[in-house]
């Protein structure tokens, strides 16, 4: 046979098929529109009845999104039910099936961190405005997406973290709770007496204002002897953002000294004692006489 007499056959038999398809194509487009048109009102209605609700921005979002998804799913199997009326919504599930397990093959980290976001949005210890740290990453928790998180960093650098690593590792919260112990090290000299001066960084410690008292007990310990002084933990509570505690540190710090200097204790330097075997011969200098 003429291949150009078949070709042409083919593409008849392509055109007749593609004309009796159109009444369907149309009725397929209506369905899409309407589709977009019924998503467009269950996000609306979702947005006014979460609005009423206690539930979190991010989980807000979450739940808005599955509707959507939801609501796609259908239109576009009902599109296709009606442009191939051979298909049923049990064999495009079971072709959904097979081909997910080859999507998950090939999008493995996507789903992943889509399965790690959904978790990381129900859970109640890490929320918008919270400072975490995570892998060395540490800032304000920006945005909690589906697929990753955005750390606005004290720096003011953003960094966007696939949520898997924030699923799979350990994350500090550190403004879980309002307020956070800080600690510092304050050595005096071996000569002072150690109560003594205990009080004066006592009362030197309480009478920061970013100290919180009421709550939380100012704990002053003796640590250790030190090669060159008795070094004291001075503990306290303070704000938990890290401007808060850098702002305490720096005003404990200055009335620490400064109460230490009234009181005449000695914050001392390193010492260093040399020790030698055999006697040294002392000379003085030619300026001496001898």
């Amino acid at each position: 046979m003429d291949p150009v007499r078949i070709l042409l056959e083919q593409l008849r038999e392509i055109a007749r098929i593609s004309i009796e398809l159109l009444p369907q194509i149309a009725v397929a487009i209506v369905v899409i529109l309407l589709t977009a048109g019924l998503n467009k009102i269950v996000k609306h209605v979702a947005g006014r009845v979460f609005a009423k609700t206690k539930l979190r921005q991010s989980l807000k979002e979450l739940f808005t999104l599955l509707m959507s998804i939801f609501v796609w799913v259908l239109g576009l199997m009902v599109a296709a039910v009606i442009v191939f009326p051979g298909l049923t919504p049990s064999s495009i599930l079971a072709g959904l099936g097979i081909g997910s397990v080859a999507i998950g093959f090939a999008f493995k980290d996507v789903f992943e961190n889509f399965l790690a976001g959904i978790i990381i949005l129900f859970r109640r210890e890490m929320r918008i405005g919270d400072i975490i740290e995570c892998q060395g990453i540490e800032g304000e928790v920006d945005h909690i997406a589906i697929r990753e998180s955005h750390i606005r960093q004290t720096d003011g650098q953003l960094v966007i973290v696939p949520n898997s690593i924030l699923f799979k590792n350990p994350v500090v919260v550190r403004t879980d709770r309002d307020l956070r112990r800080v600690t510092v090290i304050c050595g005096v000299a071996y000569d002072v007496d150690v109560d003594e001066a205990r009080d004066v960084i006592c009362d030197a410690v309480s009478s920061c204002d970013t100290v919180v008292q009421d709550e939380k007990p100012i704990q002053i310990f003796a640590q250790e002897f030190a090669e060159s002084s008795i070094n004291f933990e001075v503990t306290w509570w303070t704000g938990s953002r890290p401007v808060e505690v850098r702002t305490s540190r720096d005003q404990v710090v200055s009335s620490v000294k400064r109460a230490l200097d009234t009181a005449g204790i000695e914050i001392p330097f390193p010492y260093r004692t040399l020790t030698f075997k055999e006697p040294l011969n002392l000379r003085q200098g030619a300026d001496s006489g001898q």
